[in-house]
């Protein structure tokens, strides 16, 4: 019997860029076994699309098996534009020349090669409760105190 995984995902960020955070909510079926996790996390300053494209990496990092069907629903077109149009396939070849969060899609780019993964996109804040749960976590993460730092974006906009 093969596993059912569906990974639910949202990332924030407030001023864009600004304090920002992701919310991830997993729920894998085995039959009549059922299991879910819950994870968000919160970092100082960075943009909404890293969080978006965290909060997918975070949520396939949790998948420990290789070769799983996976659904991923987001509300982010930026990533299901980015791999259901292939460009994730011209950026690799081009080494992701003139494009932002290269070491982000290189982490994801490795997960998602590791499973069978379908991307399904979600309206954001269109009542599907929960795309809206994982807002409320990304949001709520954002807003915690001693924040994690995203070293990567803050060195590159030389944040101090």
């Amino acid at each position: 019997m093969n596993k059912k995984i569906h990974i639910y995902t949202d990332g924030s960020s407030k001023g864009n860029p600004g304090p920002g955070g992701y919310g991830v909510f997993i729920e894998t079926f085995l039959g009549h076994y059922y299991n879910r996790k819950i994870i968000s996390e919160g970092y100082r300053y960075t943009t909404n699309n890293r969080m978006e494209l965290l909060s997918v990496i975070v949520g396939l990092e949790k998948i420990e098996n290789k070769k799983q069907n996976i659904i991923v629903f987001t509300d982010s077109k930026y990533i299901v534009n980015t791999v259901q149009n292939k460009w994730i396939d011209k950026w690799k070849k081009d080494n992701f020349h003139k494009k932002k969060n290269v070491d982000l899609w290189k982490k994801f780019i490795n997960l998602f090669d590791k499973h069978f993964v379908v991307f399904f996109w979600i309206k954001s804040h269109n009542h599907h409760y929960i795309n809206d749960y994982c807002d409320r976590l990304s949001v709520e993460a954002s807003k915690k105190e001693n924040l994690k730092i995203d070293y990567v974006y803050e060195r590159e906009k030389k944040i101090r």
